[in-house]
């Protein structure tokens, strides 16, 4: 079947420059390994950006069949281009256009993409979460909260801008570095010391809970993950006990459907010195590169990273159409890739 593959390789593809800009976009290596995995699946693909001429690159690459009804799917990679809610926006215009996709609504990737809201929505739930501040100066009481804090962006991806910080002295700077260079408030949370764990789901109905991951931390002194830093040794499967293991799999999935996710997430979570664990925060679109801790789940759990990526699509095509992709789809066909 006819599969594009939307992403953002750069930003001049808008009306103006307008709203905070996307700090980093994809590696095009892991996006040309997503379409060679499709097209190892059998499918006909095409890799277009996600920016004003995405309508276009889709009406004459999946038209619709006589009855209206769509002709294709979207594998969505997009993280938008610029203003708030960015990683919404190519759902957004999906949503809008008739065009089916894989992964979170709009909805979805607004509740993910802040902070603040994902920890609220699962401590309601019952589910652990560090105790935690909002702040836009640094000045305001930081009531319970114990150092040392981690500072970050509220509605960033990955690690970006993320501080430890140690003592109150600093923690003025640290949210005002925040606030200046991601324009938005930071979200200031208590350091969990400890071990660090992801939780890959794949699914939607009956999630598939992937062999656990952990960052293996060494002697270091600083056991946290900055930007940059995901390239840390990991252990998979992670040594955790079976009464352990239930627990870390059952709040996963409960933060899974309370974020509105759909088809693949990885959750992120700190399991404290007492054994007890917390959620860290949600990425409802994964990074799927080879080395990426989801692909190392994946291939634990035995999906060569071609089986992975086709079976993103099938559970999104269940989503959709109430059936996998039907066999007769998987014709082989030849990539067509949009000029850069």
């Amino acid at each position: 079947m006819q599969v594009a593959v939307v992403w953002n390789q750069d930003n001049t593809g808008v009306i103006n420059r307008f709203g905070q800009p996307c700090p980093a976009f994809l590696d095009r290596e892991q996006v040309e390994s997503v379409v060679a995995a499709l097209h190892e699946g059998g499918h006909e693909t095409l890799l277009c950006e996600g920016d004003k001429g995405l309508f276009a690159a889709l009406e004459g690459f999946m038209p619709p069949d006589p009855q209206g009804r769509p002709s294709g799917i979207v594998f969505n990679l997009a993280w938008g281009i610029q203003g708030e809610g960015r990683d919404a926006h190519v759902s957004a215009m999906l949503e809008m256009a008739g065009v089916p996709y894989t992964g979170p609504s709009p909805l979805g990737h607004g509740l993910a993409l802040d902070k603040v809201i994902t920890k609220r929505l699962i401590r309601d739930r019952g589910v652990p979460t560090p105790n935690f501040r909002v702040m836009r100066r640094g000045t305001e009481s930081t009531g319970d909260l114990r150092f040392p804090v981690v500072v970050k962006p509220r509605h960033e991806i990955a690690s970006f801008g993320l501080q430890l910080v140690h003592e109150p002295a600093q923690l003025r700077q640290a949210v005002e570095v925040i606030v200046m260079q991601y324009a938005q408030d930071a979200l200031v949370e208590e350091y969990i010391e400890g071990r660090e764990i992801t939780v890959a789901l794949l699914g939607n109905g009956e999630l598939e809970v992937l062999p656990l991951v952990e960052y293996d931390f060494g002697d270091r002194e600083i056991r946290h993950l900055a930007r940059g830093e995901r390239s840390a040794p990991k252990i998979c499967p992670a040594q955790i006990g079976s009464k352990l293991g239930t627990m870390l799999r059952d709040i996963s999935v409960a933060t899974f459907r309370e974020c509105q996710c759909r088809d693949y997430a990885r959750v992120d979570l700190r399991i404290d010195r007492s054994g007890q664990p917390f959620i860290l925060e949600i990425n409802n679109m994964p990074g799927l590169e080879m080395r990426s801790p989801y692909v190392l789940a994946a291939r634990t759990a035995g999906y060569s990273f071609s089986s992975l990526i086709n079976r993103v699509l099938d559970v999104a095509h269940t989503r959709h159409f109430g059936i996998g992709i039907p066999k007769a789809e998987h014709a082989s066909n030849r990539d067509r890739l949009l000029p850069s």
